[in-house]
């Protein structure tokens, strides 16, 4: 449960000891930080994202659909560590079992699971573990490629740097015809191979 008065509270006790009275063009910043966390930022810790998977799902008439490939999905995350963001895109694949998501739902689930304090690991990771488990899909892909502003604006200062990571599950998981399938239209962005 977010008590946003306290979070608020706390903004402004941030703001002072950074040496910056909450005035002026500071007023109301605690608030306004409060609402963005707990509406935007950190939304998808109050939601269950196996079950809008799974109420987002439909039934196949026939098992062995081929891979579906939804690709450049715009993510935010937040970093845990600095507690600054982090933006770019998933890339999300999966060769269905006995039930298909929607496109849409796919969207969700990985913006639900980035509105959460946790690692960009742990997003890709969660994603195929969802697709696997709640649809029953034979493999699964998640990579996430974002740029995170801990990285540039301070410490190392590496502009430009992104930060990939892919996650596999199921038949992608291991040498098979379905993972070769799954790299391929990965590898290709738009291409024909």
């Amino acid at each position: 449960m977010i008590d946003r008065a306290a979070a608020a509270r706390a903004i402004e006790d941030f703001l002072r000891a950074l040496g910056h009275e909450p005035e002026g063009e500071l007023a109301g910043t605690g608030e306004r930080v409060a609402d963005a966390w707990a509406d935007d930022l950190l939304e998808g810790e109050a939601i269950d994202a196996a079950a809008l998977l799974r109420e987002g799902a439909l039934d196949l008439d026939a098992e062995g659909s081929g891979l579906v490939l939804v690709r450049d999905l715009a993510v935010t995350t937040m970093c845990p560590h600095h507690l600054l963001p982090a933006h770019g895109t998933a890339t999300v694949a999966y060769m269905p079992g006995a039930r298909v998501a929607g496109i849409g739902t796919i969207a969700h689930v990985v913006d639900v699971l980035a509105h959460r304090l946790t690692l960009q690991e742990r997003i890709s990771d969660d994603v195929v573990a969802l697709l696997v488990h709640e649809l029953g899909a034979r493999g699964a892909l998640c990579r996430l490629a974002l740029t995170h502003s801990c990285l540039i604006a301070r410490g190392e200062r590496k502009t430009g740097s992104i930060v990939e990571t892919l996650a596999v599950a199921g038949t992608f998981a291991v040498a098979s015809p379905d993972r070769d399938l799954a790299f391929l239209a990965l590898a290709s962005h738009g291409r024909l191979a």
